[in-house]
């Protein structure tokens, strides 16, 4: 699997990246120093199984780099910080997943 490479479009509020011609998106609010992960999208076309694990690390990555928070209220989100802890430094004080 190739590195994702993000863009940040936060005039539609969304992390994207542009798989085989196709648009994966995840959805995001963001309040204070926190970014709530609200809704990922990802064309059904899309088959590969490592696809959706990376495109959700690399925008955990690029939070990261922000020293911001992460708020996971996305269930497929919120499923992948339970199996990958070493990104639940993210979650703000208090939100246990």
């Amino acid at each position: 699997m190739n590195e994702v490479v993000i863009n940040d479009n936060e005039f539609l509020r969304q992390y994207e990246t542009k798989i085989e011609g196709k648009l994966a998106k995840i959805e995001y609010a963001s309040q204070e120093r926190k970014v709530f992960l609200t809704k990922l999208v990802i064309p059904e076309e899309i088959t590969d199984p490592e696809f959706k694990d990376e495109f959700i690390k690399t925008v955990l990555k690029h939070i990261e780099g922000k020293n911001l928070s992460v708020v996971p209220t996305s269930p497929q989100i919120a499923g992948f910080l339970r199996k990958h802890k070493e990104f639940k430094d993210l979650l703000p004080v208090g939100i246990r997943i």
